[in-house]
């Protein structure tokens, strides 16, 4: 999606929780867990709720490939 077809160009769009959770196919309690553990995307808090740039979750995604790839070479099965 370009600028020009978002309501507010400039600014980035960004998931809820739950939309995550929905996206990538997982209990919307696995990404509280993780980010519980450190492990989770940044996130930012919108009065109660969290939301998550996609920035964000496309760099988060990207350091689980890289910490995955170990795992692949070695000949383990990818967790």
């Amino acid at each position: 999606m370009n600028d020009t077809m978002r309501p507010f160009p400039g600014l980035e769009p960004v998931l809820t929780t739950s939309e995550l959770a929905a996206h990538l196919g997982v209990p919307v309690q696995t990404i509280h867990d993780l980010r519980h553990a450190g492990r989770g995307p940044h996130g930012f808090r919108i009065g109660r709720g969290l939301r998550y740039r996609l920035s964000e979750i496309q760099d988060w995604i990207t350091e689980l490939e890289r910490s995955d790839e170990p795992a692949r070479r070695d000949g383990g099965s990818p967790r």
